[in-house]
């Protein structure tokens, strides 16, 4: 999976790994992490695809977003608010099938597509290295979702 809209801000763009999340007996959403020639250094450029399995509102996807961030360390209640705004103004509610892919840029902001097309980009200083946390970070409430995704390379 490389879509040339990813290519444009990853270049050689190639799948690291890929993981089904659920929850309980739900099926949410399929996610492939792509990086450079496929190789995970931890380190901007990479892109997070998450194509889901059920219809989730916006909003819903912003709060989850919040949730998780929470967990991480260096993050203020400040900074949760505002983002969740942000995401709101950036997430759109999706539908069996659609797909949401999340770019960690170098410059240290996120670009957002949905289904291929540019849904907005979250320039906030913090806010991509805590996003994309929510899944690679050490402090993921998902470890077993995580070391799919990174497929065992070294991080």
């Amino acid at each position: 999976m490389s879509d040339a809209f990813i290519s444009q801000d990853v270049p050689d763009a190639k799948s690291v790994g890929s993981a089904r999340f659920s929850v309980l007996f739900w099926d949410v959403y399929d996610a492939v992490l792509l990086a450079p020639d496929g190789k995970w250094v931890s380190q901007p450029p990479y892109a997070l695809s998450l194509t889901y399995l059920r219809d989730f509102d916006g909003k819903d996807i912003a709060a989850r977003s919040v949730k998780e961030m929470r967990r991480q360390s260096g993050v203020t209640t400040t900074q949760l608010e505002k983002w969740q705004k942000l995401m709101e103004s950036v997430f759109p509610n999706v539908k069996r099938g659609d797909t949401l892919t999340g770019v960690y840029l170098p410059n240290g902001s996120a670009r957002f597509f949905y289904n291929g097309q540019l849904a907005g980009d979250v320039t906030d200083t913090g806010f991509a290295k805590h996003f994309f946390g929510i899944w690679l970070g050490e402090q993921t409430s998902e470890p077993e979702f995580r070391d799919k995704l990174l497929a065992g390379a070294i991080r």
